[in-house]
């Protein structure tokens, strides 16, 4: 095992609004959060506290819908004067200089050139977490208006692989080789109009070993490839993600942690000089928030910290929240801003910035900033 405990750190203030844009998706993955909220075409005729997790129509899974109190249906945001000032009443309250576009998959949204634009306006940078699906059609447009970046959700190589993790209805390995396809021509069109790409792999534990090290032979060419830690398998994963770099001999060349959110990842350096991250959860709680909550403690909460998310609710406002497990916590954007939780979190990052700062600043080399 790698001694990271002397690696130089970079500690990257959090800055970044996840904006959940469409909740439409063509994979149906057995291990979907759906960012906390339902699925929107399967509890459709359901009032809140009747909303199911479990499949349906879609074959889609919301895997925490059970259990976190979610209370309304994520509407499709529409690239309108209103997602611009949704987006400007947050930076107003919290400072913001990134947006990260989720669903859902986002590249079936019918104007995500649009929404790339209004964020761009506003001198936002803009990225995506994808599965590929359509990114082929939708990149070109999408590159012109300024999305920056990609981050592609990998679940393999195969098309066996592939269905075997997604739902019955959509377990087909003849429809995930056409998903396959979509992806490489996504990876393809985005390297052709200058959009960073990153490719998302979960390494749940040693059998997925071959898997992760075909994935990296296959696109790491073109893309720089995140090994992400299982939150279900957690030290098997981290076991996992050690054999890959002892077998590629990669060596571990800076930690970077997100001070005020709980992602961090470590940089490796290949032998021909390429970068390979393995991304873990730190064990981040709300000083406030999470106090006293049942899912705080080092079993039940998977996620941590993680951040601040953006929704649309169906028939309603735009809806703030800070944990996919919690989404019983969400509120209106109106009463997000004015809120002590929105003044918890920003004096959070605040706080965390300046303690890992100086916790860290022993190990950073000279000259370098720590934030």
């Amino acid at each position: 095992m790698h001694d990271l405990s002397n690696l130089p750190v970079e500690v990257r203030p959090d800055r970044t609004l996840r904006v959940k844009i469409i909740d439409a998706c063509g994979l149906a993955c057995s291990f979907c959060h759906n960012e906390g909220t339902p699925v929107a075409t399967d509890n459709a005729d359901r009032a809140a506290g009747e909303f199911t997790g479990t499949p349906g129509r879609s074959g889609r899974v919301s895997i925490y819908l059970r259990t976190n109190g979610a209370d309304f249906l994520p509407a499709r945001i529409a690239a309108d004067a209103e997602f611009a000032l949704a987006l400007a009443a947050v930076r107003g309250a919290l400072p913001t200089n990134e947006v990260h576009f989720t669903g859902g998959e986002p590249t079936l949204h019918p104007d995500l050139p649009g929404l790339v634009s209004i964020a761009r306006r506003m001198g936002l940078t803009v990225g995506i977490t994808s599965n590929g699906e359509a990114g082929a059609e939708v990149l070109p447009a999408a590159a012109a208006a300024g999305l920056d970046r990609i981050n592609l959700s990998v679940f393999g190589t195969t098309p066996e692989e592939l269905a075997a993790v997604q739902g019955p209805r959509l377990a087909s390995p003849k429809l995930a080789a056409r998903k396959l396809a979509a992806l490489d021509a996504t990876i393809e069109t985005a390297v052709a109009h200058g959009v960073k790409v990153s490719a998302n792999i979960v390494i749940p534990n040693h059998s997925h070993v071959e898997r992760v090290l075909r994935i990296i032979e296959r696109h790491g060419r073109s893309v720089v490839v995140r090994m992400l830690v299982s939150l279900e398998t957690g030290g098997a994963s981290l076991d996992a993600m050690q054999a890959v770099v002892d077998h590629l001999g990669a060596v571990p060349v800076r930690r970077i942690v997100t001070a005020g959110a709980s992602d961090q990842r470590v940089r490796y350096r290949l032998p021909d000089g390429r970068s390979l991250y393995a991304k873990s959860i730190r064990p981040v709680r709300l000083p406030e928030t999470c106090t006293g909550c049942r899912f705080n403690n080092d079993r039940d909460c998977q996620e941590g910290y993680y951040g601040v998310r953006l929704y649309r609710a169906t028939d309603g406002p735009f809806m703030v929240g800070v944990c996919i497990q919690r989404m019983d916590l969400c509120m209106s954007l109106g009463e997000f801003v004015m809120s002590q939780r929105c003044r918890e979190v920003a004096t959070f990052r605040d706080d965390e910035a300046v303690r890992l700062a100086r916790l860290h600043s022993a190990t950073l080399p000279r000259g370098t900033a720590a934030g």
